[in-house]
């Protein structure tokens, strides 16, 4: 008997089990030699795209830029061990930067406690399978709010482009400060950011217009050459603005506004903190920083979860495999929540450097073990180096990271596809210029009515066959019956003479018990006028319902015919409950 109750006991820890949790398990047995180098190379290349935009990005959350490549480097050992994908990379992102600048508005401590609570958030909502809440976030929706974060992180960098100071961070402000205070702008910045965004922009330009291979040595040696430059122009571009930087800074020209002082080293491993202290010297309790954090709690991670996976499937389909969305969850909770150990701030999958691990080539996740040691170097060995970067040449890279996400062709698609999905586009894109939470919480919420409207009011086709048949174009609930009872008694019942009618069903697929007692009564009125409702295309499930209601008069047929037939008096009709 022992040995009969073992399987359903040990089922959790069987091998199949043991692999859903831990992916790593299930292609590392399979790992090839072949596969070593493609993963060395797409990590190197992935490691120094990643190093330029953690700085970049960090400035987008307010935070010092040490904090983006302390953000940087855990995703990469996670995602190794619990990731589905091959081809997805963790780290900072500019709409998560300016998610958590949003809520805790660039206080180092309450942003790496932020990292611990969106990770238990997010592993909790993969342990309870909720990954379906993602499904309530409409395609309009999202467009609206990158295209709004696309527009207020550009424009949040323009000041740095200017060289200006003082310029607050609301958005509306931040515009009016920054044209008032054009100026004061300093003439090194101008010239260096200009010229970092038409190098930037060039290359992009370049490596999109790389055609397909050509069989002569020397071309296909310069389109690599053109794709390994123009993949790696965040890094040279930053590296040779530094090393002007400081040659200027060597012979006293102080032209440039500069990074500044950075703390070298690796960060500590130590528990996120549970207070902090203000300026002034009082200390702020646990509780009052969850109050502080408000919607942040649900809107960061939601969005975290909504931008990876969308990431991991686009590259999924595209290189024909599959991924785990629940696992994917998962993955990205446990990075939150062992990142705030080593003092990170949330982050999510990020698709430039998603995009630049799959072109390159890379096989498995264990790209992304180099990646995050190529990060850890640069915190161990860079940062004295860091000091001298332009503050223009980091505001240039993410103005060029952040453009792509201004799609015009998405709401021209939706002007052509379904205007009414421009309600909530262009409600979430102008309230997150005012508060990104309301943004998304305003579009989810006009999402929401509308679908909501939908269902309350189904369109309903109407055809006249000496009896008037009307078909419902769409499902029946609750919401539904009053209308559905209006537009009965006006087209058939308020008319002179009364008309019979066929309710055709074939769409509806579930019925309740608020539609049986708006029905029992519109046959009541049907049989007072003495005249006929009759039910076609009834499905079985729906039918049970009708039969147990045991509804007086109730009449019904399979099919529209076979009920015209019946109100003409060519055949009996099938009665139940009478």
């Amino acid at each position: 008997m022992d040995r009969l109750r073992r399987p359903s006991g040990w089922s959790c820890c069987s091998c199949s089990s043991l692999k859903t949790w831990l992916p790593i398990l299930s292609w590392l047995p399979r790992y090839k030699v072949g596969y070593l180098q493609m993963d060395i190379l797409a990590g190197l290349t992935v490691g120094l795209t990643v190093v330029p935009q953690a700085l970049a990005y960090a400035e987008v959350a307010g935070l010092p830029v040490q904090y983006g490549l302390y953000s940087a480097f855990m995703g990469g050992f996670i995602y190794t061990i619990l990731g589905t994908s091959k081809d997805v990379t963790l780290g900072p992102t500019a709409i998560m930067s300016l998610l958590c600048f949003s809520v805790v508005g660039g206080q180092p401590h309450r942003a790496v406690l932020l990292s611990l609570l969106c990770g238990l958030v997010q592993a909790a909502m993969a342990l309870l399978r909720l990954g379906f809440l993602l499904d309530f976030i409409s395609y309009p929706v999202i467009k609206g709010f990158t295209c709004a974060a696309a527009v207020t992180i550009g424009f949040g960098q323009v000041k740095n482009i200017l060289g200006i100071q003082g310029v607050p961070h609301q958005f509306f402000l931040e515009v009016y400060y920054t044209f008032y205070k054009i100026p004061e702008a300093r003439t090194g910045d101008v010239v260096m950011g200009l010229l970092c965004l038409c190098l930037l922009t060039m290359l992009t330009f370049m490596k999109s217009s790389l055609g397909s291979s050509d069989s002569a040595s020397c071309t296909r040696m310069a389109r690599k050459f053109i794709w390994t430059v123009a993949t790696m122009r965040n890094a040279l571009l930053v590296v040779a603005a530094s090393l002007f930087a400081f040659s200027c800074e060597a012979y006293g020209y102080h032209i440039f506004t500069i990074t500044g002082h950075t703390s070298q080293g690796l960060p500590p491993f130590r528990p996120p903190p549970t207070s902090d202290t203000t300026a002034n010297g009082t200390t702020v309790s646990f509780r009052e920083m969850l109050e502080d954090f408000g919607g942040g709690l649900a809107l960061i991670p939601l969005m975290g979860l909504l931008e990876s996976i969308a990431i991991a499937k686009a590259f999924a389909s595209q290189n024909d495999y599959r991924i785990d969305a629940n696992q994917e969850l998962l993955a990205i909770g446990v990075t939150n929540i062992m990142g705030s150990f080593v003092s990170a701030y949330p982050v999510t999958g990020s698709f430039g450097r998603t995009a630049v691990n799959s072109q390159t080539g890379v096989c498995t996740p264990a790209g992304g073990i180099l990646t995050s040691v190529i990060v850890l170097l640069s915190l161990a060995f860079l940062m004295p180096a860091f000091y001298y970067i332009p503050k223009a040449s980091l505001a240039a890279v993410i103005i060029c990271a952040v453009a792509p996400m201004l799609d015009y062709g998405a709401v021209a698609k939706m002007w052509r596809v379904h205007r009414l999905d421009l309600l909530p586009f262009a409600v979430t894109f102008l309230m997150s210029f005012w508060e990104v939470q309301y943004g998304i919480v305003a579009g989810v919420a006009v999402s929401g009515a509308v679908l909501l409207y939908n269902v309350a009011r189904p369109r309903i086709k109407v055809s006249d066959h000496g009896v008037l048949v009307m078909q419902l174009c769409s499902g029946l609930t609750f919401p539904a019956t009053d209308h559905l009872s209006r537009f009965i008694h006006a087209h058939a019942l308020q008319v002179s003479p009364p008309r019979s009618v066929v309710l055709d069903c074939h769409h509806v697929s579930a019925i309740d018990y608020t539609v049986i007692s708006e029905l029992k009564d519109l046959l009541r009125q049907f049989q007072l006028q003495r005249v006929k409702l009759v039910f076609s295309g009834l499905k079985p499930p729906v039918l049970k319902v009708f039969l147990a209601a045991q509804l007086q008069d109730f009449r019904f047929a399979d099919s529209v015919e076979e009920a015209l037939q019946m109100e003409s008096g060519s055949s009996e009709p099938l009665l139940g409950g009478d």
